[in-house]
């Protein structure tokens, strides 16, 4: 079971205060009403060492960051946003993680320094803006932005899903068909020919002998494939097998594109984002690396840094990178001589989530079509 602090009235109208066992928030309610206590507040707690675990669902995320925006902009204090917040979600670990951050907010932390303890709750994209917010006086306006970022991000990581699908879809489906055909279809023509007594030609048989073995050594081909799976799984999860992985994703016919538009989309969109916000141009690339997850891709952008350190161009690296489109350099180059480089680069981002959802749809037709 979980536990929940509450805050509830007795029957005498006094205010008390405790903590809960129950399977769900709606299990404590009822629990609190049986012993005679109206609840008014509700709130999951993080158990013992836990504080500052727990990713909530990007499309939580997604919801609170544009109800935060809102209630923050109508001129409501941080704390009681949060409250509000905290007792309408139905995400718990959202809830537990908020529950957290309003303790330390009253107190005396500030906002940014709060969600600080919860990194896996609140990326550093996320968290190095509200600190931005926080100290320029627009928080409102930050987390406007923020909730714009996050839904278009939800919605390109949604192309993207739907793009990857479609592959696989077709790949366990055609090894269904094979499987069937291999085991209940050639069987019965084994049985059709040998009852007329003539030799096979050596395609049929070849055919016959394939499906023989499937049936006596299909445990065998199971055990492989699930090896192979494994380690492969355990390959891309090392650093260079990562790299290898990327490099190579890039690359797949029609799939690549789709992946590189994709992570130019999020580049251009996080960079954008950021430097709209007043985060120097430096610490915007570093983020903004980190948040594309292709190596080919990360690396251009690290060089774009390293130039800048060196007080040379953003643009000027990546020219020289083939996986960077030449429009995107270019675009970077104008918004840097032009001193509008957020700006371009949330046309980049527009162009490129456009790209993705015609290419998707391009996939998706050609599959039908087949």
């Amino acid at each position: 079971m979980a536990s929940y602090k509450f805050e509830a009235k007795t029957t005498a109208g006094k205010t008390v205060s405790g903590t809960i066992k129950a399977k769900n928030e709606t299990d404590a309610r009822v629990r609190l009403r049986a012993e005679q206590l109206e609840p008014l507040r509700i709130v999951p707690v993080l158990a013992a060492g836990d504080k500052g675990t727990g990713p909530v669902p990007l499309k939580d995320l997604q919801v609170f960051t544009r109800q935060f925006a809102t209630l923050v902009s109508s001129g409501i204090q941080i704390v009681q946003c949060l409250e509000m917040l905290s007792n309408s979600s139905s995400c718990l670990p959202l809830k537990a993680v908020l529950n957290q951050v309003i303790e330390d907010v009253n107190k005396g932390k500030t906002l940014a320094a709060s969600l600080d303890e919860h990194p896996k709750a609140f990326d550093k994209l996320y968290r190095n803006l509200i600190r931005t917010g926080e100290e320029s006086g627009v928080l409102e306006v930050v987390l406007g932005r923020l909730a714009i970022y996050i839904e278009k991000t939800v919605k390109l990581r949604g192309k993207l899903k739907s793009a990857m699908m479609y592959p696989v879809v077709i790949i366990v489906v055609a090894v269904a068909v094979i499987t069937g055909i291999m085991v209940f279809v050639i069987p019965k023509f084994k049985e059709m020919f040998s009852s007329k007594g003539k030799d096979l030609p050596e395609l049929t048989q070849m055919v016959i002998n394939l499906s023989e073995g499937f049936l006596s050594y299909w445990w065998l081909i199971i055990f492989v494939g699930a090896l192979i799976w494994v380690t492969f799984i355990q390959y891309i999860n090392t650093s260079n097998g990562r790299k290898v992985f990327d490099h190579f994703s890039l690359r797949i016919p029609i799939l690549g594109s789709i992946i590189q538009k994709g992570c130019i989309a999020r580049f251009s969109r996080t960079l954008s984002t950021l430097l709209a916000s007043g985060i120097p141009v430096v610490e915007a690339l570093d983020v903004s690396a980190k948040v594309v997850n292709n190596n080919d891709i990360e690396v251009a952008i690290m060089e774009s840094k390293e130039s800048i350190l060196k007080g040379r161009s953003i643009a000027e690296p990546l020219i020289k990178h083939p996986i960077i489109p030449n429009m995107v350099s270019q675009m970077i180059s104008i918004g840097e001589q032009t001193g509008s480089m957020d700006s371009m680069l949330a046309k980049v981002a527009d162009f490129y989530e456009e790209e993705v959802d015609v290419s998707v749809a391009g996939l998706s037709t050609l599959l039908n079509r087949y």
